[in-house]
Order: C-alpha cells, then sequence, then structure tokens
C-alpha cells in the first residue's frame, strides 16, 4: 500500500511544479518574447504558448516514465528517500529545459535587434 501512496504523492507533486512552472515562465516570459520578436504581440503570444505546450508534454512525459522504482517501498523513511529523489530530478528537467527555452529565446532576441539595427543603419544612408 505504501508504494501506491508514494506514486500518487510523486504524481500530484510533480503535476503541480510542472503547472506552476509553466505558468509563471509563461507569463513571466511574455514581455521577453515580445521584445525578442520586434514588438510582435501576436506572434510573442503564440510562440508562448507553443513553448508552454512543449514545456508540459517533454516534463509530464518524464513524469510519466520516471513512475517507476524497484525498491521495496515499506516504510516512510524510504517513501521520503525515493520522492526526494524523483522529484529532485524533475526539478533539474524543469530547471534545463528553462534554461534552453531562455537560450533560445535570448538567440532569437540578439537576431531581432541586430537586424533592427542594420534596417535602421540601412534606412539612415
Amino acid at each position: 500500500m505504501m508504494i501506491e501512496f508514494t506514486y500518487a504523492v510523486y504524481i500530484v507533486i510533480s503535476i503541480a511544479m510542472t503547472i506552476w512552472v509553466a505558468r509563471t515562465l509563461s507569463k513571466n516570459g511574455q514581455v521577453f518574447l515580445v521584445d525578442s520578436f520586434d514588438g510582435n504581440e501576436t506572434l510573442a503570444e503564440s510562440v508562448n504558448h507553443l513553448l508552454v505546450v512543449g514545456f508540459y508534454l517533454l516534463n509530464l512525459g518524464y513524469i510519466l516514465l520516471a513512475l517507476k522504482t524497484h525498491k521495496n517501498i515499506e516504510t516512510l523513511r524510504v517513501c521520503i528517500e525515493f520522492l526526494s529523489g524523483q522529484i529532485g530530478v524533475v526539478l533539474l528537467v524543469l530547471g534545463a529545459l528553462h534554461l534552453l527555452n531562455i537560450i533560445a529565446i535570448a538567440k532569437w532576441r540578439n537576431r531581432a535587434v541586430h537586424n533592427k539595427s542594420l534596417h535602421a543603419e540601412a534606412a539612415s544612408k
């Protein structure tokens, strides 16, 4: 019975963290995306939504794949150790996905800023 409890706690905590992180990144990243796409709010909203969907798919897929153990979870201590390890890895995956998103968006932004300066320079000649 302890293993089912452990799995349920793992799923609830992992999914709750995934939803919270996705919403936080989406809400706070919108301004950055608008700037990265030269003020095009429609494009920024669309990309933001696609990033959130991809984030959910990757993270929830990992959470479900990681829902497996061969440990014999019979005590609260083993339950806590298993949960901390599994949730710790979920947090690392969330952080890595966030970092990859920031790197990609920063590249888009740098390209947009560079193109904008080239257009401004060409227009001034």
